[in-house]
């Protein structure tokens, strides 16, 4: 399956609505399996330099297949992933970031989300992830 126009408002409309919820005003993007924007709706009263991030963090949760606040743990100096952000035109390695996998495990995209703290950006993208799948790949051997 992938990611749909219906999923990808389904996904904003959710992440809109825990954004609300925390008194935020986010940015929202989502990509389809390739990296794609498929939708993106910016609150108002939203940071335009988020604009650029959100759609960075779900590029990024959708090429690595994890969140993209794993990817930050694995980044940092001395780590494996150490300099990965300036990779595929720069890369977001921060919380707000996160795969959307569908019943058959397969990663159907990405969702990202900017415009707060990193942990409200991390709940409003999660809460969009989950509105339309989960957002954990199956294990497997090359992931970390």
């Amino acid at each position: 399956m992938h990611v749909t126009i219906e999923h990808a408002e389904t996904a904003i409309r959710a992440a809109r609505d825990k954004a609300a919820e925390l008194g935020t005003q986010m940015c929202i993007a989502v990509v389809d399996s390739g990296g794609n924007l498929k939708a993106f709706y910016r609150m108002d009263g939203a940071w335009v330099g988020s604009i650029d991030i959100a759609q960075k963090k779900a590029k990024t949760a959708v090429f690595f297949g994890m969140m993209t606040g794993q990817i930050g743990q694995l980044s940092q100096p001395g780590g494996p992933l150490y300099g990965i952000e300036h990779s595929n035109e720069g890369l977001i390695t921060f919380p707000g970031g996160i795969p959307i996998v569908d019943a058959d495990g397969e990663m159907s995209g990405a969702i990202g989300v900017s415009g707060s703290t990193v942990e409200n950006d991390h709940a409003v993208a999660e809460a969009g992830a989950k509105a339309i799948g989960n957002t954990e790949l199956p294990a497997h051997p090359w992931r970390t």
